[in-house]
């Protein structure tokens, strides 16, 4: 793993340790960072959620539907956007979740 060495002002340490507690503007940040990651995955969750009803389906089931072109519907703008969409969503999550497997 390489480190890098980062100078923060201050006040900055100062708000990192009063807001987590933490003893070390490092550790604090750590902890900011995944709070932050839990906080993103939990909107993502909501999102992802929004569709599969929308659909009726997972994505994984919607793309095959999609690859399949079982249905004129599926060629809309507006579920192109969707599915566009849907598929970001699904990629942003697993980012996160490997992102977080590094967090303390």
């Amino acid at each position: 793993m390489t480190t890098i060495a980062m100078t923060l002002p201050k006040k900055t340490s100062q708000l990192l340790t009063t807001l987590t507690g933490a003893a070390r503007a490092d550790a604090a940040l750590a902890l900011i960072m995944r709070d932050y990651a839990h906080y993103k995955l939990a909107e993502i969750e909501a999102a992802l959620q929004t569709y599969e009803k929308k659909y009726g389906m997972s994505f994984a089931a919607y793309r095959q539907r999609w690859e399949t072109q079982e249905t004129d519907a599926d060629y809309t703008y507006e579920a192109e956007q969707d599915y566009l969409e849907w598929e970001g969503l699904i990629t942003r999550r697993a980012r996160l979740e490997e992102s977080l497997a590094w967090l303390p």
